[in-house]
């Protein structure tokens, strides 16, 4: 095992260097050998969390680890392109859920970018282009005609017509990324710039077109976290939900009116917040979130009841230590998470809005 970088990693109040070495090896003794990182050992692997704690590998420096788990991905893809919703404990021959869930298959395609910007390695880039292509087409055969994206395809090949915005917030990001890999192979994509477009109208203009769920605060601040919205509308959306989300000093909750804040939508709404320029407000939400770090692992719980003050579930999840290095990472200047999700640089696909 490599010393992990952990100058970017630290931040007054949430990580200090040890702490951070602490929390890269944390999420290393969850990962296989095969490159599989479940959410624990004993959990199940689902493809967006386990990319979610590759990125994060790849923010520490541990390029060979990270690489280890965009190799399961390319070796266990299914012949659609997808990946099953989950894996028992990482293993590929134990799927424990044969669904095929449209925001986890494309998610490769930030991560296998992350990794790009990370490392330089054309190598790589060129050995993981069939499997990114083949995820993005999967997932755009469940695009519907107003922009939306379907959601699930089920084990015996049903699709699921409704759409998440939550889902086809991230999946906006992932096109992103797949059209910026598809450039940098000169190997142009028109079908998916305009299929990008499509989805990014969508979500900025009909918010009838997906299931009502605005009572988990992903569907807040997703839209803004995935690059569909930005400027004075992310502020603004911003801005409507942050009484309702935010618990000052202990977090995000996941859904209201639940006493549950958790710590991978309060680590993903600061990395919005960064997105937005909202540093000081990122920082603050970050360090609201430190009574879930566990000090022996270096991990963190996934959620706090605050009206029982109970930690819940009791689970020490690799995703969620994740998603706050990735947070730190980015408010910390590190130049591979900056641009995945600071977006400016990532194509746009041709939106009706701005296009026509």
């Amino acid at each position: 095992m490599t010393t992990p970088r952990t100058e970017h990693l630290v931040l007054p109040g949430v990580l200090t260097a040890e702490q951070a070495a602490a929390t890269v090896a944390g999420i290393l003794a969850v990962q296989r050998e095969d490159g599989a990182i479940p959410w624990f050992r004993g959990h199940h692997l689902d493809p967006w969390d386990h990319v979610e704690a590759a990125m994060a590998l790849d923010a520490a420096g541990e390029h060979a680890a990270a690489e280890r788990a965009y190799t399961w991905l390319a070796r266990h893809q299914n012949d659609d392109g997808s990946w099953y919703a989950a894996y028992a404990d990482g293993a590929f021959d134990d799927v424990t859920d044969t669904g095929r869930e449209t925001n986890f298959v494309a998610y490769i395609a930030v991560g296998v970018w992350h990794h790009y910007l990370s490392t330089g390695d054309d190598t790589f880039l060129d050995r993981m282009w069939p499997s990114v292509h083949a995820a993005i087409e999967f997932v755009l055969g469940l695009q519907q005609p107003g922009g939306q994206i379907g959601w699930r395809r089920d084990e015996d090949g049903t699709a699921t017509a409704d759409a998440l915005l939550t889902g086809s917030s991230s999946i906006h990001h992932a096109l992103r990324c797949a059209l910026a890999i598809a450039e940098q192979r000169e190997e142009p994509q028109p079908d998916w710039e305009l299929a990008v477009g499509a989805l990014r109208h969508a979500i900025r203009r009909h918010p009838e077109r997906f299931l009502d769920k605005d009572r988990y605060s992903m569907d807040w601040y997703y839209p803004v976290l995935g690059g569909a919205l930005t400027g004075a509308e992310a502020k603004s959306r911003t801005e409507e939900g942050w009484d309702r989300f935010v618990v000052p000093g202990l977090g995000v909750r996941c859904v209201v009116p639940n006493p549950w804040v958790t710590g991978g939508e309060s680590a993903e709404l600061a990395l919005a917040l960064w997105a937005m320029g909202e540093s000081d407000r990122a920082l603050e939400i970050l360090q609201s979130i430190q009574h879930l770090r566990d000090p022996e692992s270096g991990l963190y719980w996934t959620g706090y009841v605050f009206e029982d003050d109970a930690i819940w579930p009791r689970e020490l999840t690799t995703w969620t230590a994740g998603s706050l290095l990735l947070a730190v990472a980015a408010l910390g200047g590190h130049e591979a998470t900056c641009q995945v999700f600071g977006g400016e640089e990532l194509p746009r696909g041709l939106d009706p809005d701005c296009c026509g």
